[in-house]
């Protein structure tokens, strides 16, 4: 309503979001689905008692005049804020207990009883527009899937058990006894069969189950994508879509900047020197640099890195500009924070000039001027700027300099907030060594094309391979995998082969796939952005829980449905299942 019903008689529903006595009038605050309306009544109303001590979250349908409101009190927040509401009757159609959380506040409660409670928190102002924005996002992709001529298919629910990727949920066929069904973990075989049945473009906002652990970006038991496949392309043509698309949903739904309008294409091998991780945040402006060599001259007297660098350890770096002023508890505070991440510590110095180029801080005196000029040379330092550096095994170092780049542009303000940074991680290996049994495994999708000529592929040297395997990130945050697939049933087999499978194994446990693919495949390729994480950078969030209707805690449960929940032994006998009891 706005003042042009100003005079009108109307019926107003909605909840009771709040009340302010003041003394002779009575303030209530009507909240629906589109927004929050005023509404009054005298003290000499014979109902005013009644509402006075009405429960907040009533429902309640109200009969009044709607009146302009003076200059001094118009409300410019509300959509309704010229008007009010004169109250001269009312009808409960709801009743409400005592609320275990307020809906009028979006102040910080537990999770245990946020989800307890999701229908009350689902009301509070922050999480129901952010739902109503997951609506509004769904809704857009799926109008501009449609105008770049993809075709919407829905894949079945009920599937075969996947022997890669994240564990399976597991459901018993009562038909088959002793036989199971598994959620998908995504309908990556089903999709590719559909490029295989001739639909050269197929788009689902398809759910998903995983049976992994929950973390911020990341829901435990299922979630959402933008599943999306195509034939007749190639690596260009797929990135060429979601460029575009990514691109409109993001200015449709924000007023953020793009960093980049073409999304940069960053090696996988780049983004792990550069960055030390896959998912670089672009908004930081920090690089890693390798100093390993650094540590191998005789005129660097830093004998404990250089002892690590002999044994096969590397030395990475990050220069901070003109940090060089900045009082010891700066530099001390990041040595501190690595030390608490289980790493040995941040060395660090900063660059100075006297008469030759020396380091200030607690290890500047074991470099030369000459090891000084090396580094600066490397890593493009000057004098004035600061550095931080780690020696461990590749592994640790990586683990240590990825959130040390995060907290150190953090802590120096140098990530824009206002800004989205996407980018394409590229030529992954197809392969990569198990840590825990040393045999070459899968290190992506295992349906991916290996890049390069087929009889050119060097198949005696796997680590070697790269795929066309591709991820798309934004602002540190993966949004999805994808690839260029393998469409040929004799390189798939090889290819299998490598990573230990026989071919009587593949023909097992991917037959629908394999018996396709040998009955005349396209080439195809695709990817499947996640629906939850791009709400949750439109919507500003941290946590996935902030965009989701009806999440699960850590812990893989639903509080307000105690699921998961024990079944009656008459189910488990029509389903053939003994369940034994520890």
């Amino acid at each position: 309503m706005t003042s042009k019903n100003n005079g009108e008689i109307v019926d107003l529903s909605g909840w009771l979001h709040k009340k302010r006595d003041h003394g002779n009038l009575l303030f209530l605050d009507l909240r629906d689905n589109y927004g929050t309306t005023q509404c009054i009544i005298e003290k000499d109303q014979p109902f005013f008692k009644e509402l006075e001590k009405m429960q907040l979250e009533s429902v309640l349908k109200i009969n009044g005049l709607v009146s302009q409101r003076s200059k001094e009190t118009i409300n410019r927040e509300l959509k309704t804020g010229e008007i009010e509401v004169i109250i001269k009757s009312y009808e409960v159609l709801g009743t409400c207990k005592e609320l275990p959380i307020p809906v009028f506040s979006d102040q910080e409660y537990s999770e245990e009883i946020r989800l307890k409670y999701r229908f009350l928190d689902l009301r509070r102002k922050k999480i129901h527009s952010n739902i109503l924005l997951r609506s509004k996002v769904i809704s857009f992709i799926r109008d501009e899937m449609n105008k770049l001529g993809f075709l919407e298919f829905q894949t079945p629910i009920l599937t075969s058990s996947s022997p890669e990727g994240a564990r399976d949920f597991i459901v018993p066929s009562r038909l088959n006894p002793g036989k199971f069904y598994a959620l998908p973990q995504a309908p990556q075989q089903f999709k590719q069969l559909i490029m295989v049945s001739g639909f050269d473009k197929y788009f689902q906002i398809a759910p998903c189950f995983r049976d992994e652990d929950a973390r911020a970006d990341r829901s435990p038991g299922e979630f959402y994508q933008l599943d999306l496949e195509m034939s007749f392309v190639e690596q260009e043509d797929v990135f060429e879509v979601v460029e575009k698309l990514l691109n409109k949903v993001f200015k449709k739904f924000t007023d953020k900047k793009f960093l980049y309008e073409k999304f940069p294409r960053i090696s996988f091998k780049n983004a792990m020197l550069k960055y030390a991780t896959d998912k670089p945040d672009l908004r930081n402006p920090l690089e890693i640099h390798d100093l390993t060599s650094v540590f191998k001259r005789d005129d660097v007297k830093f004998e404990i890195f250089k002892r690590l660098v002999k044994s096969g350890s590397i030395v990475r770096a990050i220069v901070t500009k003109n940090t060089s002023d900045k009082p010891r508890s700066f530099f001390d505070n990041f040595d501190k924070w690595a030390k608490s991440e289980g790493a040995s510590g941040l060395a660090y110095f900063s660059f100075e000039k006297n008469k030759n180029i020396e380091a200030k801080g607690p290890v500047g005196k074991l470099f030369s001027p000459e090891s000084l000029n090396e580094i600066m040379k490397i890593t493009g330092a000057n004098i004035g700027d600061s550095i931080f550096f780690s020696c461990d095994k590749e592994t640790n170092v990586l683990q240590l300099m990825a959130p040390a780049r995060d907290k150190i542009g953090e802590e120096l303000n140098l990530i824009d907030k206002n800004v989205f940074a996407f980018c394409w991680i590229v030529d992954y290996p197809m392969y990569e060594t198990d840590k825990n049994t040393g045999k070459i495994k899968f290190s992506h999708n295992p349906f991916s094309m290996p890049q390069g000529n087929e009889k050119d592929i060097d198949f005696k040297n796997p680590l070697n391979i790269k795929a066309y395997q591709y991820d798309i990130v934004c602002n540190g945050i993966e949004l999805s995998s994808g690839a260029i697939r393998n469409h040929k049933p004799e390189l798939m087999y090889k290819l299998f082969e490598i990573a230990g499978y026989k071919k009587s194994e593949v023909d097992e446990k991917f037959k629908g796939m394999i018996n396709a693919l040998s009955f005349g495949a396209p080439p195809h390729g695709g990817i499947a952005p996640g629906i939850d994480r791009i709400v949750m950078l439109l919507a500003g969030e941290k946590n996935i829980r902030e965009v989701t209707l009806f999440p699960m805690n850590q812990n893989a449960q639903d509080l307000m449905m105690n699921a998961p929940s024990e079944i009656h032994d008459k189910q488990l006998k029509e389903l053939n299942i003994l369940i034994k009891k520890k």
